[in-house]
Parts: structure tokens; C-alpha cells; sequence
């Protein structure tokens, strides 16, 4: 089959790469979209050393168990479901998991993947596929409530316009919150007003340490300092970005004002889907390319660029 692969040097498309054989309790998936993430593009760089089949985000068609003939998205942690983290309710940190197209996994720019049957969520027929290809990332975006409590009135600033920064917005907004978006580029800010967020260049603020909780979106190891000029003291920073490179931080902040530091990662699929079909959330905006398969490469570089939002690539 083909497959998009990252060897350790570059990207490349393999045009027989081995179909992949599902184990007990796996399931095959027949891709039919999968997107790019911020990510994919750090892990070409190097984060989480790994190397094989590039990809997390997918829309496919369920080729055995339960699901079989349907479309389907998953969850991307496979886990043991015997150690002490999967015991303690906390699979997604599993011990021996492996993370599909992140860790020991290959992932979803290809024609097929694997991914254990229990991982899969259906896809509701109102659901296109163009709005399916988000459920992961969006289930990433749910999850910033999941761990912080956030109340009407509170004064909640996301830093990043990008892809992720545009779900928090819009998942913040859908639950009843004013978000305010700080971002640097006026087309992404520009989509963000057109929902009715609000949304300002970061050129035209002057954080005032006043924001009750800050999201960090903005997909760089500046992030962090750039949230602390935001946060009130005893306020709390949530830090969505996964990057390979690393900056030199003054951290003495987090100490003088009290601040709470919460990493976020992966979220509820399930309640990803639902907000997908009860029209709450808008992905077409989002949505800068689409690429085959055979382009998948040239994908993961236009999604690199500073104007690009979601890249995503059709087997």
C-alpha cells in the first residue's frame, strides 16, 4: 500500500509499504481523510524520536469487527489496560502504550491503519468527512475544561490562532465563555471574527496579568513565557503545544504569582463527535488544502507554512 513514512532524516512517499496486520482485538481502517497536525511537523524535527508511518488524525471506513462497512474515528492511545496508570482510570498515560503515528505506532497517512476495535468511534452519516477529520483534535480542544473549571465571567485568553487555538475558541464560546484569541496572523484572526470571537493581532495588546486562565496554543517552546505575561497571579496556564525545540525560560514567575501549570493533551472522543453533529463546531473556515496521498510530503510542508491552518491528505 502507500504510505507516507519519516525514516529519521526526511519524508517520503512509500508506494509498497506493507499493509498492516491488525492483532487480536484490532481492527483495520480504510483511510478516506486524514489532517496534519502541529504535531506531525514537530516529530519531523525530531520530537519523540520516532519514525515510520507519519499521521493521527483520520476519517476512515471500519474493514472488520463492530464497526465494519462504517466510518470511523479513533482514539490514537492503544493501550494495556493492566498497569497502574490503566487501572487508576488514566489509560491515555498507559505505561505501554503506543500512540498511533506518535509512538511504536504507524499512523494514518496511508491507505490502511490499525487501531484496536475499542478505539473507534462511529461517525454519524450527517457528519461529513471534512468535519469528521477533526474529532481528534477537537477531543484535544474538550479537554481544557475537562481539567479546568471555567465559569461565566471568567477572563480566559488563547494564545495561537492556529488550528488548535481556533477549536479551544470555539468549544470555550459553545460553553458559554467570552474567549478572547491573541494570535499574529490577520486571515486566521480574521476567520475567528466572522464567529463572533473575539480575536486581536498580538502586535495591539499589552498582556496586564489579569486572565484567569490562559490556553497556550501557540505551537512554540515560547509559549509558556508569553502565557505568563497573560495570567494573573494564582491564575492557571494550560499548555497544549508539543514541540521539539526548547527555550530558555525565566520559570521565577510560576513561583512569585502562584501559578497554576496544567499540560493538556488528548481528549473525549465521543463528546468530540457529538459536538460535530449537533453543528456546534465550524471546520470548513479551517480547512487551507487538500492533498493526495501521492503529494503527501509536499502536504506536510504547505502545512508548515505561517498562513496554512489545516493541511489534510486524501489516500
Amino acid at each position: 500500500m502507500k504510505a507516507c513514512i519519516f525514516d529519521g532524516r526526511s519524508v517520503r512517499l512509500d508506494p509498497s509499504h506493507a499493509e498492516p496486520a491488525a492483532a487480536p482485538g484490532e481492527v483495520r481502517v480504510r483511510v478516506l481523510l486524514a489532517g496534519v497536525c502541529r504535531t506531525d511537523l514537530e516529530i519531523v524535527k525530531g520530537y519523540m524520536g520516532f519514525t515510520g508511518v507519519l499521521g493521527h488524525e483520520f476519517v476512515g471506513v471500519a474493514l472488520e469487527g463492530r464497526h465494519a462497512g462504517r466510518r470511523v474515528v479513533g482514539e490514537i492511545n492503544c493501550v494495556c489496560g493492566k498497569c497502574d496508570l490503566c487501572a487508576a482510570g488514566l489509560p491515555t498515560h498507559c505505561r505501554r502504550r503506543t500512540v498511533l503515528g506518535i509512538l511504536g505506532r504507524d499512523g494514518a497517512f496511508a491507505e490502511q491503519l490499525i487501531l484496536p476495535e475499542a478505539n473507534l468511534h462511529a461517525v454519524p452519516d450527517s457528519v461529513p468527512d471534512r468535519q469528521a477529520v477533526f474529532a481528534e483534535l477537537l477531543a484535544a480542544a474538550i479537554q481544557v475544561g475537562r481539567q479546568v473549571e471555567m465559569r461565566p465571567g471568567s477572563k480566559v485568553i488563547v494564545l495561537g490562532d492556529g488550528r488548535l487555538g481556533q477549536l479551544v475558541a470555539q468549544v470555550l464560546a459553545a460553553s458559554g465563555l467570552v474567549p478572547r484569541v491573541v494570535g499574529k496572523a490577520k486571515a486566521k484572526l480574521a476567520i475567528l471574527e466572522a464567529m463572533g470571537i473575539d480575536a486581536v493581532h498580538a502586535d495591539a495588546v499589552r498582556p496586564a496579568k489579569d486572565a484567569d486562565v490562559v490556553v497556550e496554543c501557540t505551537g512554540t517552546a515560547a509559549g509558556l513565557g508569553m502565557a505568563l505575561a497573560f495570567v494573573r497571579p494564582r491564575g492557571t496556564v494550560v499548555l497544549k503545544s508539543t514541540v521539539a525545540d526548547t527555550a530558555g525560560l525565566n520559570l521565577a514567575p510560576i513561583v512569585i504569582d502562584e501559578i497554576s501549570v496544567v499540560g493538556s493533551r488528548c481528549g473525549p472522543m465521543a463528546d468530540a463527535v457529538a459536538m460535530l453533529a449537533r453543528g456546534q463546531i465550524q471546520t470548513e473556515p479551517l480547512v487551507s488544502a487538500e492533498y493526495p496521498l501521492d503529494r503527501a510530503p509536499e502536504a506536510i510542508e504547505a502545512a508548515a507554512r505561517p498562513d496554512s491552518i489545516k493541511v489534510l491528505i486524501r489516500p
